[in-house]
């Protein structure tokens, strides 16, 4: 490197219009003044971008409206649409769905079932009424409902009802079978289970052992009893039993005033034992074999089937599951209830 290169003169690099002759550079020039036309119009603009706004603010408001009423609507056409049956079209045979657990909020309760089954009683086309059941069993309370409704209408309408079992008609399902004229099943139809049990469970050593102390206040000296928590003294137990008896009597009443002569009692008949149908059918617990399609091209002569099942909607099943049921299952867990399976 040269040393002219190094000792360079104004005259060996002229300005150039960005760095002036000071060497430094120039600072930048001051923005154009706006226009007076720019200011009067920028109230217009302002306007349009609000309006523009509100436009889009007031499309996504009435679309949510719409969007809520469309829901509405789905819905209520669903609590309607599934709660009514076929609309008759002559003679025909009028179906009942017995299924699941029979008890209070389920869909095979009383309340849920007794509409349908009047309504099917006081239809002048159908010929009969066909109880199609597959139930482990459920609440006596339920089940009784049902059998004594469904005798009532039978004496009011003069109509002849069948049940017809598919894979289990047990305990509180045999209760509303009985109500039935005649009783079909398949060979291989769990049938029975005659009995009555009330289960819970007792917590009171493990909690010895954890240390925990149970403290039960209660005004009433059995207002405690089946707390599983505390221990269960033999009065209370007796006492309990003495009531669960008393239903099992009940039940086998009902039994017998269903079945008549045709029952061919044993001494484990109503023990809580069950059968399959061909055991079921020679000890007269059931009529026949057959199923609902045999029943009603043969026995009713009215080969089309009509349901007059009230089915819940998706609604009703969410706020049940979600709602009710959930307590009901927590005070069945504590205290224990009575059921007939």
């Amino acid at each position: 490197m040269g040393f002219k290169a190094l000792m360079s003169t104004p005259e060996d690099n002229p300005p150039t219009p960005e760095t002036p002759l000071g060497g430094t550079a120039a600072s930048p020039a001051p923005p154009a003044p706006v226009s007076r036309a720019a200011w009067d119009g920028l109230p217009d603009q302002f306007a349009r971008a609000y309006l523009g706004d509100r436009r889009s603010e007031r499309r996504w408001r009435n679309f949510f409206r719409l969007s809520w009423l469309l829901l509405a609507m789905a819905i209520a056409y669903a609590v309607f649409a599934t709660r009514a049956h076929t609309a008759p079209s002559g003679p025909h045979t009028a179906l009942i769905e017995v299924r699941g657990e029979i008890a209070a909020g389920a869909e095979a309760s009383a309340e849920n079932l007794v509409p349908g089954i009047k309504s099917a009683f006081e239809d002048e086309g159908a010929r009969a009424i066909v109880l199609r059941i597959n139930s482990p069993g459920g609440s006596p309370v339920q089940a009784g409902i049902i059998n004594d409704e469904i005798r009532r209408l039978k004496k009011l309408h003069n109509k002849k009802v069948y049940a017809v079992i598919e894979e289990t008609c047990a305990s509180g399902a045999y209760y509303i079978a009985v109500a039935a004229d005649e009783i079909y099943a398949d060979k291989a139809s769990v049938v029975g289970s005659i009995g009555v049990l009330m289960d819970s469970f007792g917590a009171t050593g493990l909690m010895e052992k954890l240390g925990v102390e149970r403290r039960l206040l209660t005004a009433g000296e059995n207002k405690g009893i089946g707390d599983p928590f505390s221990p269960l003294p033999p009065k209370q137990r007796a006492f309990i039993q003495a009531m669960l008896d008393q239903i099992h009597g009940q039940f086998i009443a009902v039994v017998k005033e269903g079945r008549g002569a045709r029952l061919k009692e044993t001494p484990e008949m109503f023990s809580g034992l069950f059968w399959n149908g061909e055991q079921a059918l020679k000890l007269g617990l059931i009529d026949h074999f057959g199923n609902l399609d045999h029943v009603a091209r043969e026995v009713v002569k009215a080969e089309e089937v009509i349901d007059y099942t009230p089915k819940e909607n998706v609604a009703e099943r969410l706020a049940k599951r979600f709602g009710a049921s959930i307590g009901a299952g927590v005070v069945k867990a504590l205290q224990g209830s009575v059921t007939l399976r």
